[in-house]
């Protein structure tokens, strides 16, 4: 993988980039659409590559290891194969879903013994065969296993989490360079920062990580009830000391506010489950505002769903037709609103790029943040 920073804005730490695997080129600041399971849900790959225009998509190693299972996704020849995707792809190491099971798992030196949400089968996550699951899904850049702390955090547990992520990631880093990928192409390893809302924990984990070195590096277990300033705080503190020369990735970010926030300090890859999730839910992301498609007010309205939109279906479906399909619970109507919500994503961050280019992010995003503010 190799990383290149194009252009820096003047007033602020956001940049544009260029993030290159065998899987191809992609431009950041990049949003990454959210395919926990090998899907993302209700939109068909061709409707990823041409009208959303993602280049990178997510998996989860957690989901993936118990369903459909690894030997099924490695015979097919990789994650790729199997879901017909020749783009990048980014697994999550699981950590983030194993310490959210609670009550069903259990955390040791070794590495976390949890059961299955599925059966209630018995399994463990190490820092080593999570990067062996990782190699026979074959994403292009797999993720280090690490403790997601809760929050509200005790300064003292946040401590001991921290030393223990480190020690996973040691291990992992180590394990990571004495194996090979199993198909034809590399892959990428991204330890990830932790250290709760505390500034010298986060400081000090930042520092752990850039000295490893590896060839991008993320930031988790942030968007998880802290207050919004805390968690803008945090990405402060850990941009200062992470390389310039490597991506960026804040981990499970957020809003649409949340990104050009990020990008402004200095972040360039995203990943949330928000703009499906909501889609499913009716509430639609546009550049004036929200719309929550089962308010009465739509339906009447034979105006087609975002008129500055970027998708196909923001021209070819009407408020009135999206209303009648949500409120209906049919299925074409959760798909309808996720093709938007994504494209509206990849769109915001496509403009955020130009914007930095052009020199004049930083009113740009004022402006957008307050019509996003909006919902109408």
């Amino acid at each position: 993988m190799e990383f290149s920073v194009t252009n820096k804005d003047k007033e602020t730490k956001a940049r544009c980039g260029q993030i290159t695997t065998d899987h191809g080129v992609i431009e950041t600041p990049v949003f990454m659409p959210v395919g926990t399971a090998g899907t993302v849900k209700g939109v068909h790959i061709p409707e990823l590559q041409n009208e959303i225009k993602a280049n990178i998509i997510l998996g989860n190693t957690y989901h993936l290891y118990l369903r459909p299972g690894i030997d099924i996704i490695n015979k097919a020849g990789g994650l790729h194969k199997f879901i017909g995707w020749d783009r990048n792809i980014l697994t999550d190491s699981g950590g983030f879903q194993v310490f959210s099971l609670a009550e069903n798992r259990k955390l040791t030196d070794e590495g976390a013994v949890f059961k299955s949400h599925i059966d209630g089968s018995k399994h463990i996550f190490t820092p080593e065969n999570v990067v062996d699951i990782q190699r026979k899904i074959g994403a292009d850049i797999i993720m280090a296993f690490d403790e997601c702390t809760p929050y509200p955090c005790e300064y003292k547990y946040a401590s001991k989490s921290l030393k223990l992520t480190h020690q996973w990631l040691k291990r992992g880093w180590n394990h990571f360079k004495t194996t090979t990928q199993l198909y034809n192409h590399s892959q990428s390893y991204f330890p990830i920062v932790q250290g709760s809302v505390y500034k010298d924990l986060r400081a000090e984990s930042a520092k752990f990580i850039a000295d490893i070195g590896a060839e991008g590096n993320a930031i988790g277990g942030l968007s998880v009830g802290e207050p919004i300033e805390e968690m803008y705080d945090m990405i402060e503190v850990v941009n200062e000391i992470l390389p310039e020369n490597k991506p960026r990735y804040l981990m499970g970010v957020g809003t649409p506010i949340n990104l050009l926030e990020g990008i402004e300090r200095g972040i360039d890859m995203f990943d949330c489950v928000m703009p499906t999730r909501n889609a499913r839910n009716g509430m639609l992301f546009t550049m004036d505002g929200t719309l929550n498609m089962r308010n009465k007010k739509w339906e009447y309205d034979y105006s087609p769903i975002d008129e500055s939109g970027t998708s196909f279906v923001d021209k070819i479906y009407t408020k009135a037709y999206l209303r009648h399909l949500v409120i209906s619970g049919e299925m074409l109507g959760a798909q309808i609103a996720s093709i938007h919500n994504l494209s509206f994503y990849l769109r915001l961050m496509q403009e955020a790029r130009e914007h930095i280019k052009n020199g004049d992010f930083k009113i740009w995003k004022n402006q957008t943040i307050e019509k996003l503010n909006q919902r109408i």
